[in-house]
């Protein structure tokens, strides 16, 4: 059996082990996951939900953060913490997607970690959480 087959049924498996389980950030699509899963580390999913609704009411799209001033996406998530690096991470990972993916998340482990500030463990959360029918 494949990885990807054992994974398979891992899905199938999972909501009978765990009923409740489910992602505590608040999205709507793959795009705003990333960006919420970027603003919870070192901070709390509740904190992160506190600013994502003003965020993704202004910034749409990938290019929509491309196109936002550094300063002002920071002073948007100032309150998650670290919001320099956030913002560079948001930034560069939505000028990745714009670039090399058309403007859509990837929907490989290998793509999404290739984005900056996107590691194993976010680009797990989007995979399993926003992508699960692309595993």
């Amino acid at each position: 059996m494949t990885t990807r087959e054992r994974v398979k049924q891992l899905i199938k498996v999972w909501p009978k082990v765990y009923p409740t389980a489910h992602c505590e950030l608040d999205f709507r699509n793959p795009l705003q996951l990333l960006v919420a899963t970027i603003l919870s580390a070192q901070s709390t999913d509740k904190r992160v939900n506190m600013v994502t609704p003003a965020l993704f009411k202004k910034y749409r799209t990938a290019k929509d953060y491309v196109d936002a001033p550094q300063a002002e996406l920071e002073n948007a998530i100032k309150s998650t913490g670290f919001y320099r690096n956030k913002a560079r991470s948001i930034r560069g990972s939505m000028r990745a997607i714009v670039e090399k993916h058309g403007g859509k998340v990837p929907e490989t482990m290998e793509e999404l970690c290739a984005l900056p500030g996107v590691g194993r463990k976010t680009a797990n959360v989007v995979l399993g959480n926003a992508l699960s029918s692309a595993i």
